[in-house]
């Protein structure tokens, strides 16, 4: 018996230090996402078999953006993932959005739909609810980047006053809005489309342009100015 679990030891072992090496090699280039998970739940434990609960993880949360987007309280549902391996997670994916935010910001290159994607997916296309963003460009064209709200969008909660309140107080000379939809479906809602018209005419007015409205989700985005919301 001693014998057996000693074995059983040497194999788990033997594939942690695979799993180290590859990383340390490559990256995550080649990672399958239960991987990536059970790379980290190795940090947190010592010696036990992480790669059924990280299996169990991609499974219950819909993979890799699932699991990190989930409470800590969320995690531990799983059978293995315990405390420590659940704030291990949390803080791996509060690093890699910081490191996106700052990687991204000084180079203020936000000047397509695509590239504002690709920076708010960071911030909020894995949000369980609704984030509404205000993305304010000053005459230098520096970002400057605000929650308005949380919850549901619609005109109760997103008030011209609001948007071009703040951007008044920054001096922006456009502004960007955006706001995720939790569903992973970012095709605008009938309530997006009139909060845009709303906004851009309240724009008109106060000599601020509403440059875009973007809807984003983890994978996908929509561009209202693309889809010819915006004139």
């Amino acid at each position: 018996m001693k014998k057996t679990k000693s074995f059983k030891k040497n194999i788990g072992e033997g594939h942690r230090k695979r799993l180290r090496e590859r990383f340390l090699q490559s990256g995550l280039d080649g990672f399958l996402d239960y991987e990536i998970i059970e790379l980290l739940l190795t940090l947190g434990t010592p010696r036990k078999d992480c790669k059924q609960p990280a299996k169990e993880a991609i499974l219950k949360f819909k993979g890799l953006s699932g699991v990190l987007g989930s409470t800590i309280d969320q995690l531990q549902e799983v059978n293995g993932i315990g405390p420590s391996n659940a704030f291990g997670i949390k803080l791996f994916q509060s690093i890699s959005e910081r490191y996106s935010k700052e990687k991204i910001e000084p180079k203020i290159l936000l000047d397509s739909p695509k590239l504002v994607f690709e920076y708010l997916r960071e911030k909020i296309g894995r949000e369980q609810k609704e984030h509404f963003i205000i993305l304010c460009f000053d005459t230098r064209n520096n970002l400057i980047v605000n929650e308005v709200s949380v919850g549901t969008l619609n005109a109760s909660l997103i008030h011209p006053r609001e948007v071009f309140g703040l951007a008044i107080l920054r001096h922006a000379s456009h502004v960007i809005v955006a706001h995720n939809h939790p569903s992973g479906d970012p095709k605008p809602s009938k309530e997006d489309i009139a909060t845009t018209k709303r906004l851009v005419d309240a724009g008109k007015i106060l000599g601020i342009s509403v440059a875009d409205h973007i809807v984003v989700s983890k994978d996908e985005y929509v561009s209202l100015k693309e889809d010819g919301f915006i004139t």
